[in-house]
């Protein structure tokens, strides 16, 4: 026998449904409830997850680096967002991109270096260096996030931090500039002046600009390699001039035409420093305009250069 509800039945149903969704709503607002699934939760990474900081081949030009994760454990992990936040560098990097690491594997996921911190930033003792990773674990949708302490095993932050903060240092003393070009004919030498306009350091900052490297094309001539300046920082000028000049005289280190068509790096010069106890290398190249000069020369003094039959 079918039972049809009355009238009076079915206010009573609807009613009490209305109750249940009013009491499940309240209790979603209540203090303690439940998280929501979006927002991650903190804690250690699992057991056999590792992060680790690499700088690929690659990178070095771009100023990157590869956050390296190794998925030893036995489920999936899908990384959302990386942050990577180091004292030597002014802020923390951060990639947003979803990136999956199946049970088993290590993937690089590429990050954009900061700029180097060269003032007041802490000792090499007092240095830590972190990984922010937010991710979610197998079939569980819920976000995650652990910071951990990532090492370096290449040591690249140090050596990118170090150079970046000599130049930025010796800045502070001079600046470095080719600013003229004369060319030659075989076999004399041809003239690159190097100039040296004092910084604006006011600190008891002091250097020295020690020598200059050849390159992969050119060569200092007759004289010693590498060439030698043994300046003092900062300048001691005459009185009226603002800018100390250094000629240097020049040659093609090889004649074979593919190394000017393919040049790359020939008239970067490396420049050895010394900016208060600190010694190292900073990059000197020559602008687009001096760049083009030099190779067309170096065509002409070989012998190769348009119209040289």
């Amino acid at each position: 026998m079918t039972v049809v509800p009355t009238r009076g039945t079915w206010r009573r149903r609807v009613a009490a449904l209305v109750g249940s969704a009013l009491i499940l709503a309240l209790a979603a607002c209540a203090p303690g409830a439940a998280p929501s699934p979006s927002a991650p939760t903190a804690g250690a990474l699992p057991e056999g997850i590792e992060v680790e900081l690499y700088q690929l081949r690659s990178d070095v030009a771009e100023r990157g680096a590869q956050v390296r994760v190794v998925n030893a454990s036995d489920d999936d992990l899908v990384i959302t967002r990386v942050t990577f936040d180091d004292d030597w560098f002014t802020g923390p990097s951060v990639r947003e991109r979803e990136s999956g690491i199946a049970a088993g594997r290590t993937v690089d996921l590429r990050i954009e270096l900061p700029e180097s911190a060269c003032d007041d930033e802490p000792d090499a003792a007092e240095r830590t260096s972190r990984v922010t990773l937010e991710f979610a674990v197998g079939n569980d949708d819920a976000a995650r996030t652990a910071t951990v302490e990532v090492a370096d095993p290449l040591g690249f932050t140090e050596l990118v931090h170090e150079k970046e903060c000599l130049r930025h240092d010796l800045a502070q003393l001079a600046t470095l500039e080719w600013t003229s070009f004369t060319p030659s004919a075989a076999p004399s030498p041809a003239q690159l002046v190097l100039s040296i306009t004092p910084g604006s350091a006011t600190a008891a900052a002091t250097g020295e600009l020690v020598q200059i490297e050849t390159t992969n094309l050119l060569q200092f001539a007759d004289l010693p390699t590498p060439f030698p300046l043994a300046i003092a920082l900062p300048l001691a000028l005459a009185p009226g001039t603002a800018v100390r000049e250094v000629e240097v005289p020049l040659v093609p280190l090889r004649c074979d035409p593919h190394a000017v068509m393919e040049d790359k790096r020939g008239t970067v010069f490396n420049l050895g420093v010394q900016v208060d106890g600190a010694v190292g290398v900073v990059e000197v190249a020559a602008s687009e305009r001096l760049r083009g000069d030099i190779l067309r020369w170096v065509s002409d003094w070989c012998g190769f250069g348009p119209g040289q039959g």
